[in-house]
């Protein structure tokens, strides 16, 4: 199916379905609004009782209209959306905007209609905005569209922007001439029954006019596809997202610790993290980052200077600089030099460079020259307080004067000064963002830099290791055939070193007499660990015993732990026990799998053993990683410190762990059923540095992984 939109995007003539000459209807707003706005084609009023409308002939039907039509903006009753369609395949129309609410949002009924709809666009080869939208604009001077109800008309520039709310949308749309941004294009998607934010996405990725990508969404259709697309498309241009509804309702039902700590916003972050979209978390913020990029260019790095008339806000810009891990630039001798030949002998040349409460404008402007001239230099930042008569507005003209003869570096304005000023500057054509406070500036900078990294960013490549799959298969099988979900402590270890995972030398023991051949046979220190069908959490039944040191206090500690499960009536559900190496190291990760009902298997890496879920260190990315997927997050948890070998510490294995991570993200491809894993913990050898699985434990879907595991036994639970 053609995904080109330009029919509802660039119509040359547009019919209004539903278009009235009652006042304060949809139908007499849209027709105003496109009249006002100049739209550069045709417009056909479309109302059973025919007449004029806005002084155009109102036609009856669109099958009346003489001459082609691109775009169908539908605002009938709902019950007469599925006829005019019909109408509007017959004319030949192929772009839909259905303003008209009444389809899924109402309940069972309208999904119904709303399905009837979608199979017509699809059967009639059309594409469809909406239902229950605030409908489209095209700011472009060769289209010049405003096709929605939104009060006020729509402000020109440069970007992209998608919302799911249609009243949102259009308190934005209101909005606009104040926070000083215009967009090229804005398509509300309502119940996004065809159109969605993918759709929207993949249309601007080639479009010139659209040089960044606002989307405000409530939910993520189709996750991988998003995913695809997002990354693609964030290398060429921003894309800023905010993503409402951001509670972890659920997430407690989960019996595993990865599944505990994973919320529905956990995943919603991490496909945004990986896709190289820029998350939001409030409007405010949305269109102060908007406002960055449409006035910035993508710098060349981290170093930022900062120029300001007074110490304290200098000394405050500093701190968040440094905060977001920016760097405040080493400015060169030579431009100390020249800062000197024109500054006051009270003035500070080092960063930040301090010109003191007496500078007038043409030290603002000889200042901002010679440090954006400096090639240590990347960002600046320029800070303004009101003393001696200066007037803000003055120096605002003055240093977007210099920025617009040096438009290579990002440039930011703080101005601490009254309200008025920003509502000046709204009246007027800036090329630089400007700020009340420093912190914004930094924020604006560190977005710029997040960009900058993601550009630079390799693609990374999802590996492929060489394991037993069919063991891991036979295990599960095995667990299936007795009708269990949760996989056993042995079994789940077993899968584990299946896939190549360094799990502990162990062995498998069912009386005293084998309990102590493994453990002759391992070697001491040892731990033992029972493996139980209905027993999850062993801890909490004093089922695991370490640093055994002989065979003596081995047959001790395995007569005890029978005698206790027998006391508290567990001894029934007792497998045997896992005799293991024991691992000495004081540094216990994670590394777990969790599924999330829309998005799919969720990676988890953090600081493990008992902190899991006190500290919650931990990172999460959606399966499958690549190889600079499974990097950043060791990478991103506070706990790489101590990998890296904190206080004389055995440095860890960074490449065996990423490879840990890589394979078990391998594990959940191959067998899509798991719904849980965790290996907590993941302990760091304190001889060599290894990762190596304790402790494991694997959880499948039931009815999932019967169907994806087919048993030919003929006489398990799997077979019947």
């Amino acid at each position: 199916m053609n995904s080109n939109l330009d029919k509802i995007m660039k119509p040359k003539s547009i019919a209004v379905v539903g278009a009235s000459t009652k006042e304060h209807t949809i139908g007499s707003d849209i027709m105003k609004r496109l009249q006002e706005y100049n739209f550069n084609g045709k417009i056909y009023p479309v109302n059973p009782k025919g007449g004029i409308i806005e002084g155009l002939q109102a036609y009856t039907s669109v099958l009346e209209i003489p001459g082609e039509v691109d775009l169908a903006i539908i605002v009938v009753n709902a019950k007469f959306v599925l006829s005019t369609i019909d109408q509007c395949h017959e004319k030949g129309i192929k772009g839909l905007c259905i303003i008209t609410a009444g389809f899924k949002e109402t309940g069972k009924e309208g999904a119904e209609a709303e399905k009837a709809l979608l199979a017509k666009v699809r059967e009639y080869g059309m594409r469809c905005v909406g239902p229950n939208c605030l409908g489209v604009v095209n700011t472009d001077p060769e289209v010049r569209m405003d096709g929605c109800f939104a009060e006020s008309l729509p402000e020109r520039g440069h970007i992209g922007f998608v919302s799911q709310s249609g009243a949102l949308g259009g308190g934005i749309l209101n909005i606009l001439k104040d926070l000083n941004l215009g967009f090229a294009q804005f398509i509300s998607i309502g119940n996004q029954a065809d159109v969605n934010a993918e759709t929207a996405l993949e249309y601007w990725e080639n479009e010139e006019d659209v040089e960044q990508i606002l989307l405000y969404m409530e939910s993520i259709q189709n996750p991988s596809n998003f995913r695809k697309l997002a990354s693609r498309i964030s290398k060429k241009k921003p894309v800023l997202a905010l993503k409402a509804g951001r509670s972890a309702a659920g997430a407690s039902a989960a019996s595993s610790h990865t599944g505990s700590l994973a919320g529905a916003d956990k995943a919603a972050n991490a496909l945004l993290n990986q896709s190289g979209v820029i998350r939001e978390y409030s409007l405010k913020n949305l269109f102060a980052t908007a406002k960055v990029f449409a006035n910035c260019p993508i710098p060349k790095g981290d170093r930022v200077a900062i120029i300001t008339n007074s110490g304290g806000p200098g000394i405050m810009a500093t701190d968040a600089v440094c905060e977001y891990g920016m760097q405040m630039a080493q400015i060169t001798d030579s431009t100390k030099e020249t800062l000197r030949s024109f500054l006051p002998s009270a003035a500070s040349v080092k960063n930040p460079i301090d010109m003191i409460a007496s500078a007038p404008i043409e030290h603002y402007k000889e200042t901002l020259k010679t440090v954006i001239a400096d090639p240590n230099v990347d960002m600046i930042m320029v800070i303004y307080l009101p003393f001696l008569g200066l007037k803000d507005i003055d120096v605002a003209k003055a240093v977007m004067e210099i920025k617009s003869q040096y438009p290579e570096k990002p440039v930011i304005g703080v101005f601490m000064t009254k309200s008025e000023f920003f509502s000046k500057l709204s009246d007027m054509d800036v090329n630089m963002p400007f700020f009340m406070y420093a912190e914004e500036a930094a924020d604006g900078f560190n977005r710029l830099n997040q960009q900058r990294k993601w550009m630079e960013r390799p693609e990374g490549q999802i590996p492929v290791f060489d394991v037993d799959r069919e063991k891991a298969k036979q295990i599960i099988r095995q667990s299936l055939s007795e009708g269990r979900a949760q996989l056993t402590t042995r079994e789940s270890i077993d899968v584990l070193d299946a896939y190549g995972i360094r799990v502990c030398k162990s062995g498998f023991a069912t009386n005293e007499d084998e309990v102590v051949e493994v453990g002759n046979s391992i070697g001491y220190p040892v731990v033992m660990k029972m493996t139980s069908k209905t027993t999850s959490h062993k801890t909490d039944v004093g089922g695991v015993r370490v640093n055994i040191g002989s065979e003596e206090q081995l047959r001790a500690e395995y007569k005890d732990l029978i005698a206790k499960l027998t006391e508290k009536g567990l001894i029934d559900g007792l497998e045997g026990v896992i005799i293991q190496e024991m691992v000495k190291g004081n540094r216990e990760m994670v590394c777990g799998i969790a599924t999330d009902p829309q998005y799919g298997p969720m990676m988890m890496f953090g600081l493990g053993g008992v902190f899991i879920e006190v500290m919650k260190d931990v990172t999460f990315r959606i399966a499958p990683l690549t190889d600079i997927d499974a990097k950043e997050m060791i990478k991103s948890v506070k706990a790489y410190k101590l990998l890296e070998g904190a206080r004389g510490t055995t440095p860890a294995q960074m490449e065996q762990i990423e490879e840990t991570l890589l394979r078990l993200s391998q594990l959940v491809h191959d067998f899509s059923f798991i719904d849980e894993l965790d290996i907590n913990p993941l302990l760091i050898s304190e001889k060599t540095g290894e990762g190596i699985a304790v402790d494991g434990r694997i959880k499948v879907r039931l009815e999932e992984a019967k169907q994806a595991i087919a048993c030919e036994c003929g006489s398990c639970s799997c077979c019947h």
